[in-house]
């Protein structure tokens, strides 16, 4: 069962964890990730203010604390976290030495209250383990897992299924619809599971299928929707039971591009109107950007970097990171405030001025409307200026040191 009481389907077998676990030189090219040319501006999905720029702990609550998790699978995996010899081994190192594979490697972050947290890797990297993980659906080899304060790795078996009726819906790849049951009955089915009686969980049912936009289409079953359709469903059953948080295993990679587009909207939406804290798995980039408060990218089951997309597009942690992001168009994700240069004399007092947390994209034009210095400003404060030069240095990457930017010093 899942964390909904639905069918398992298939997948993948904070704060920063430390630094960057991989040696540029043995960073290799991204290029089998999903290309980043259609990355939706963040100001089209989410409030223009300076909340993601700001610590997350200091305005939200923790929901999950992680600190040194590993998982290894394999032959008495229990000694591996806890052996230095063996914990520095590269996987093919340490798979030839042990027979085990470490697919999370001492992983730490916190997942906040009302934040989309979007973990973000190629095949292999420990993701989707990471996630199961958190409801113990894989049974973690060590470390602290936590759960609003309360220790995840020594629940019971009443008050793990408890979690996972009530608190963290998952939301899967392949959707784990049940073929012979209509839309409705499987949009109600966690209820179900739960105890709720049939009129009052299809009386709800029919409120969260209304929600994703599905009214009319109750008394079809699986088979008569078309794969965005039924991935609403499955969205729609997760929401059903009211869970404090949403997990989704790279929910819309079996999608075609514009039903993946208009599923990532429909999860902003939601967000948007329920402040829901998500918990996002993918191993598109263009889609951890749109989604992702915050972003950890992870590596041969270790997390190389931690932060909002514009410290992961503007500050990358190594070259490994860097590959990933080279071809975002850092003018839809990066803001004024990398942009912007002191003020000068008689700049900071009066003059055209936009707010700190505007995306570089849509400052351009007020940039070009005032012929000249644009004031960057917070509240009553003037933090700085930006003009043609500043957005265009950004733009071009001619912000980055030549070891950054790839080109020969």
């Amino acid at each position: 069962m899942t964390a909904t009481g639905t069918p398992a389907a298939s997948g993948d077998a904070g704060r920063h964890s430390g630094e960057p676990t991989t040696p540029a030189s043995e960073a290799k090219p991204a290029s089998d990730v999903a290309p980043v040319s259609n990355v939706t501006p963040v100001s089209d999905v989410t409030p223009a203010s300076d909340a993601a720029a700001a610590p997350a702990d200091e305005k939200r609550g923790t929901v999950f604390s992680v600190r040194n998790l590993w998982k290894v699978f394999g032959p008495r995996a229990d000694r591996i976290p806890g052996d230095s010899a063996l914990t520095g081994l590269t996987g093919e190192e340490l798979r030839l030495r042990t027979g085990c594979t470490a697919a999370v490697r001492d992983v730490s972050f916190d997942v906040h209250e009302g934040e989309v947290f979007v973990v973000m890797g190629l095949s292999g990297s420990g993701k989707s383990t990471l996630v199961r993980c958190l409801t113990r659906l894989i049974e973690p080899t060590s470390g602290d897992l936590t759960m609003d304060g309360e220790d995840v790795r020594a629940m019971d078996r009443t008050k793990l299924r408890e979690l996972r009726r009530h608190r963290a819906a998952m939301v899967f790849q392949h959707f784990g619809l049940l073929p012979h049951r209509t839309v409705l009955d499987n949009v109600a089915y966690g209820l179900e599971i739960q105890g709720v009686g049939r009129a009052e969980r299809r009386t709800k049912a029919a409120e969260f299928i209304e929600k994703v936009g599905l009214t009319g289409l109750e008394h079809r079953r699986p088979s008569e929707l078309s794969g965005g359709q039924q991935q609403r469903v499955g969205l729609a059953r997760a929401l059903a039971v009211d869970p404090e948080v949403l997990l989704f295993d790279e929910p819309f990679s079996a999608l075609d591009p514009l039903i993946r587009r208009d599923m990532q909207q429909e999860v902003v939406r939601l967000h948007k109107d329920e402040g829901r804290t998500m918990v996002f798995i993918t191993h598109d980039l263009s889609e951890a950007l749109t989604l992702g408060d915050r972003i950890a990218l992870m590596r041969d089951g270790r997390i190389v970097q931690l932060g909002t997309p514009e410290e992961i597009v503007g500050s990358p942690a190594d070259d490994y990171v860097r590959d990933f992001v080279r071809d975002v168009p850092r003018e839809q994700v990066l803001t004024v405030r990398r942009a912007m240069r002191p003020a000068q004399d008689g700049e900071a007092g009066e003059g055209e001025s936009v707010p700190a947390g505007t995306l570089i994209s849509d400052a351009i034009d007020t940039v070009v409307r005032s012929g000249g210095a644009v004031r960057v400003v917070e509240g009553d404060r003037c933090l700085g200026i930006v003009d043609h030069a500043c957005l265009l240095a950004v733009v071009a990457r001619l912000d980055e040191s030549p070891a950054e930017s790839g080109v020969a010093a």
